[in-house]
């Protein structure tokens, strides 16, 4: 299989170093440089999926760039944490919008690694794909993810964005919102141990992706803050003890 990625950020680099060794890859990256990495989407046209890693805010120019370049029988899947947004139209190639479940608090090309989409799950958009695509034409997508070791989940663009607010971008926002609660109290940073930094560890989030996620989905962001919000209270009552023990036996069977 011929595979291109455009973006050799903390996903794309990670795909490239993952894949390398298997299949015949090759990059385009304006930030980087070396072997089988070019400037121009020329050495694209030969591929049978490409990736495209791009920040969000670039992804709509890519996809309409690629239309003059590719053939109609090319797959292409972006990597987006938004789905809604790249649905919009119907593509003059097989496009397979997608997301994969997996990422640090770090950005770009050197931290990248193999092994970061082991165990992870991996959307794709089933609807989209229904409406434009046959299932033959998701087969090739569906064994790169196995070869990453990411297992496949299947959910509308809409599904997809209500759930990714609720665990990934709610998180994140509540993490700088706790950051922000405590700047202003010396002892409290200073008395902060382990606790506080797992809790805190995505207001160390990319701020680009931050700024994309917040300003596309803020309205499943704001839904998901006021369940929140409505959960605190059911919490804090006289089933306190046992809410949260009902709470602890699903998050242990979690990432069994």
């Amino acid at each position: 299989m011929k595979i291109g990625i455009i973006g050799l950020g903390l996903i794309g680099g990670s795909l490239f170093k993952d894949l390398s060794d298997v299949y015949d890859v090759v990059a385009v990256s304006q930030s980087q440089n070396g072997d089988r990495i070019f400037k121009s989407y020329d050495v694209l046209k030969d591929r049978d999926i490409i990736f495209v890693c791009t920040a969000m805010n670039k992804t709509l120019k890519v996809l309409d760039e690629l239309e003059t370049v590719l053939k109609p029988e090319t797959i292409v899947t972006d990597v987006c944490s938004l789905k809604q947004f790249v649905c919009q139209k119907p593509r003059p190639y097989n496009f397979i919008p997608s997301h994969p479940m997996a990422g640090t608090e770090h950005k770009g090309f050197e931290h990248s690694f193999k092994g970061l989409f082991k165990g992870a799950k991996w959307v794709i958009i089933s609807s989209y794909v229904a409406m434009q695509l046959s299932s033959e034409a998701v087969k090739p997508l569906l064994e790169v993810i196995d070869r990453v070791g990411a297992k496949p989940v299947f959910a509308t663009a809409e599904e997809h964005d209500r759930a990714a607010a609720m665990i990934s971008h709610m998180p994140m926002v509540i993490a700088q919102a706790l950051m922000l609660s405590a700047k202003d109290n010396p002892l409290a940073l200073e008395m902060a141990s382990s606790g506080f930094r797992d809790m805190t560890r995505l207001a160390l989030s990319n701020e680009e992706m931050a700024c994309d996620m917040v300003n596309l989905n803020h309205k499943n962001i704001e839904q998901s803050i006021l369940k929140l919000y409505k959960s605190i209270g059911e919490l804090l009552t006289d089933k306190y003890p046992q809410t949260i023990a009902e709470i602890k036996d699903i998050r242990s069977k979690m990432y069994q």
